[in-house]
């Protein structure tokens, strides 16, 4: 994949990667997508000299030791701070995802004309319905599509890749009711598929210059009746026992 620019047409770069790399999607296929391409290619991008801190972004700047502009950005991502140290700020994203520093990131980032975050998408389950429409066309195979980014877990140390927009397949799949090896039925146990395939995927495409930011899943993941989205994956405020 070349480097993706403000404007570009994503679902063309990618479509142009799988032709170099002598693939064809197929029914049942995944592409699961960095979250930092879409994001670059959706314009998500702003520029730090831009921001005008708020009283509020300048007070948890210096309990975090933060740039207040950075904060700024953060606070207009976010719905609600949960908490706040050196150099972390955790809040409930606007999507309703608990992580750090609201998904707004430097890494990978170009700082040539200044230096910039990214922001996530506007709204990556929207994003990956067009993804997935663009590259197979009116009346092509039906292929699911993942936006992931590392997000860290408050009971695990390190971070591991999670599915923050999905199209085209069973986000969460509910195995209740399906019998165990000795016949008794699964009473709670519901698997997080697509967070597993952004995990996966995450081991190819890695987080530092490894270039890969477009892995493509093979297995018959992807179900033209399934219409999950990645906020099927998020547990409501009133269930989180961690807050």
């Amino acid at each position: 994949m070349p480097l993706v620019r403000p404007g570009d047409d994503l679902a063309g770069l990618i479509g142009g990667a799988l032709a170099r790399a002598g693939l064809a999607l197929t029914a049942g296929d995944v592409l699961v997508v960095a979250q930092k391409i879409v994001s670059k290619a959706e314009g998500r991008m702003v520029r730090l000299e831009s921001v005008a801190p708020s009283a509020e972004a300048r007070r948890l700047a210096a309990r975090s030791g933060k740039d207040p502009r950075l904060v700024e950005i953060i606070l207009s991502e976010s719905r609600e701070v949960l908490r706040v140290r050196d150099n972390l700020i955790i809040t409930r994203h606007r999507l309703g995802m608990v992580m750090a520093n609201a998904g707004v990131d430097h890494s990978n980032v170009d700082g040539a004309d200044g230096e910039a975050v990214l922001m996530l998408p506007e709204d990556p389950d929207a994003s990956c319905a067009r993804l997935g429409r663009a590259l197979v066309g009116d009346g092509g195979c039906h292929v699911g599509v993942i936006v992931n980014d590392s997000v860290g877990r408050a009971w695990r140390r390190g971070q591991i890749g999670t599915a923050i927009g999905c199209w085209g397949l069973a986000a969460l799949q509910d195995l209740r009711g399906r019998p165990d090896l000795f016949g008794r039925a699964l009473q709670v146990s519901e698997a997080a598929m697509a967070d597993q395939l952004a995990s996966l995927a995450g081991l190819l495409q890695g987080q530092a210059d490894e270039g890969r930011p477009v892995v493509l899943v093979r297995g018959g993941f992807a179900d033209p009746a399934a219409s999950g989205t990645a906020a099927d994956l998020i547990r409501p405020p009133q269930q989180d026992l961690f807050r």
